[in-house]
């Protein structure tokens, strides 16, 4: 979608495109509220403005729509989609790695209380693994902030994905 698309939907259109990005009432209303944009730039500088923002709770809120690092999610929703492919690089057919995954993942869950995020477009399962086990060793508010720079790296991505130059 090129960015006077974007601009001429009525704002549930608008929200319909964004929400998948990053699920956080703030970031999409934010979004729908700046247009139009001069361009897709000036688009990508209010979302890392409204990803600044961001509460804890909001970070909590947005997790719940990510699939965990190693699982494929069931529903065929715009988001699993997005983190279907963002997953390439974990081979579904290492079931070594999908194992160490998994425990990572449940390890990550008791410690913290909430799903391990990383961006994991661009890199391998044993990237994502590593740093797993590197984040395993933070204490909870710095791994909170961790968290949410993910996040808002994964929302800039896909919003990138969404739009064309």
């Amino acid at each position: 979608m090129r960015i006077d698309e974007f601009n001429a939907l009525s704002p549930e259109q608008a929200a319909a495109v964004v929400r998948p990005c990053a699920d956080i009432d703030s970031f999409v209303e934010a979004l729908v509220a700046g247009r139009p944009y001069a361009d897709r730039d000036a688009l990508l500088a209010s979302a890392r403005s409204a990803a600044q923002a961001w509460t804890a709770q909001e970070v909590e809120q947005a997790l719940a729509d990510h699939p965990r690092i190693g699982e494929r999610p069931d529903a065929p929703t715009p988001s699993a989609e997005m983190s279907s492919r963002e997953q390439a690089g974990v081979d579904p057919a290492d079931a070594d790695l999908l194992a160490r995954l998994a425990e990572g993942n449940r390890r990550y869950e008791e410690r913290f209380g909430r799903i391990y995020l990383v961006r994991a477009a661009g890199r391998t399962g044993p990237e994502l693994l590593g740093l797993l086990e590197q984040r395993l060793t933070h204490d909870p508010a710095t791994e909170l902030e961790v968290t949410r720079g993910e996040l808002a790296e994964i929302a800039l991505l896909r919003l990138e994905g969404v739009l064309s130059a």
